[in-house]
């Protein structure tokens, strides 16, 4: 899509449409009638997810913890309960599911969600593993005419990042040649946690696991992401929590579609846990308005290199950094500087006129509510935020079998080495089926 083509296309209202709850579209723009909404995981990200939709019609609640199941419930007396979020699926009067459990379970909700016609909100990431992330936006393509989807990248809403976008695409720095992200987190190691302490009754563990392998309850596999993202049957490490979110600035100004190439770094590989430092490198192909790039991403500590002009260098402890022909853009949620080589490549920049600037977010849920009611197109549909984390679980593939990996996107397949099919996909407990 061209530059201008793409800011074009930002800037539309809407397609005038309504969706009813049959999932027909039809002629109209009336978002009056409520939503019947289905909440699954409704504490923590899930509570904050809950307070964000309350406005429509909360009518099933569902989470493996009763006692957080039974404080929403008094928020929600209406609501239908349930532990056992396929049971919720079943309950016919769901128009929406907004989707806030443990990641090894999000790509299952989803697809089971969609396949049901039900617009879906999910929080990041999207999905667990390469293929997981590709049957997501596989199911949502296939039912994209009909329904709504948003994954939970809320900065994506904020004008900083809409005002970085229209920078990067009217050439405020040239052509780009690559954009380095990082987050300095750095995620714990070692093993799976011990057992030996008794299950709660409040605690259905076995649905907590979920698809993934039976492993002993401990409780500080809770206590917000942190507890089990560091673990590979529950999590992706950092580059799957915030990079997520970080990716998500580099994918949407510089429109990045699939990888061709990735190679990955970082601690020795450990059977149990995510690496503890992490450095990628993709390989983006050329459209019609940039050349071919390189991609990087650093975690658990390190950092790329910066210009001198770079404020604070050694404090920046997450952000990214456009590199173009005539100058940097470095940018984080909440500020953007520009850095022109020379004081007259910034005198060739002219700003975007008003016709092509992005127009402000009605607030991320927001925006999502409206598109379940009129049809309006989502900015992290499951179509752009599905291969966002398609090369993010590329990356964990490529570290874990220690080479640069020829992707075959179409196929799935990284067509130098076999050995990563075993990566890409993930083996799920008896019982449990992803595309359900």
């Amino acid at each position: 899509m061209k530059r201008r083509t793409f800011l074009k296309q930002s800037t539309i209202a809407g397609a005038g449409l309504v969706i009813l709850k049959s999932g027909i579209l039809k002629a109209g723009n009336s978002t009056n009638e409520k939503l019947n909404i289905a909440v699954i995981g409704v504490a923590g990200r899930g509570g904050a997810n809950l307070d964000n939709v309350k406005s429509e019609n909360i009518v099933a609640l569902c989470d493996v913890n009763s006692k957080n199941l039974a404080a929403a419930a008094e928020k929600f007396p209406r609501a239908k309960t349930y532990v056992d979020w396929r049971r919720c699926l079943d309950q016919k009067d769901i128009d929406a599911v907004v989707c806030s459990t443990t990641d090894h379970t999000h790509a299952f909700v989803n697809v089971w969600a969609m396949n049901r016609g039900k617009h879906v909100y999910c929080e990041k990431p999207l999905a667990n593993s390469v293929e997981e992330a590709r049957m997501v936006r596989k199911t949502y393509l296939k039912n994209k005419n009909k329904i709504a989807t948003q994954m939970g990248t809320q900065i994506h809403a904020s004008d900083n990042y809409r005002r970085m976008v229209e920078l990067i695409r009217n050439g405020a720095i040239g052509t780009v040649k690559e954009a380095r992200v990082w987050c300095s987190r750095m995620p714990i190691g070692g093993s799976y946690l011990p057992g030996g302490t008794p299950v709660p009754d409040h605690i259905n563990w076995d649905l907590w696991i979920g698809p993934s392998k039976m492993h002993p309850y401990n409780p500080d596999y809770f206590g917000g992401c942190l507890g089990w993202n560091p673990y590979w049957d529950f999590g992706s490490g950092q580059i799957g929590d915030m990079g997520s979110h970080m990716m998500d600035m580099a994918c949407w100004a510089l429109d990045l579609k699939l990888a061709t190439t990735c190679e990955a770094t970082g601690t020795p590989v450990n059977t149990d846990t995510c690496p503890q430092w992490l450095t990628t490198e993709w390989d983006h192909p050329a459209n019609d308005w940039r050349p071919a790039l390189k991609i990087y991403w650093y975690d658990g500590g390190k950092k790329p290199g910066m210009p001198s002009e770079a404020f604070d260098r050694e404090k920046l402890f997450k952000g990214v950094l456009f590199k173009g022909d005539k100058g940097w853009l470095l940018a984080d949620y909440g500020y953007r500087i520009l850095m022109p080589k020379t004081d007259s490549d910034m005198t060739q920049y002219s700003s975007p006129k008003p016709k092509d600037l992005i127009p402000p977010s009605p607030g991320h849920h927001n925006e999502w509510i409206i598109a379940c009611k009129t049809g309006k197109p989502t900015l992290c549909n499951f179509d752009y935020s599905g291969m966002l984390i398609e090369n993010n679980m590329l990356a964990l593939v490529a570290y874990r079998v220690g080479k640069k990996l020829q992707w075959d996107a179409e196929n799935l397949k990284a067509t130098n080495c076999p050995e990563a099919d075993q990566y890409i996909r993930k083996t799920y407990r008896r019982g449990w089926v992803l595309n359900g």
